[in-house]
């Protein structure tokens, strides 16, 4: 199982800020199911988010295998 962490406007939007899912394939695949589970509001924000897979910042080609950790992170402010 992958396990997914949401982070701040992500995880505000989804209700939950940490969950496990079958392996997407790829990261274009994991936005969009998880835009499926959580709706339009989720999906706006989750375009603006970096995913990082095993602490590597990934496009939407990477891969994501079963034991994956992935982070989905808004962008941040602060200084």
């Amino acid at each position: 199982m992958v396990r997914v962490r949401l982070f701040a406007a992500a995880a505000e939007a989804a209700g939950v800020d940490e969950f496990t899912l079958a392996p997407p394939g790829t990261v274009g695949q994991l936005r969009e199911d998880l835009a499926a589970r959580w709706g339009e509001d989720f999906a706006r924000v989750l375009r603006q988010c970096s995913i990082v897979v095993d602490r590597v910042r990934a496009d939407d080609a990477a891969a994501v295998a079963g034991d994956s950790l992935v982070d989905v992170l808004p962008p941040f402010a602060g200084g």
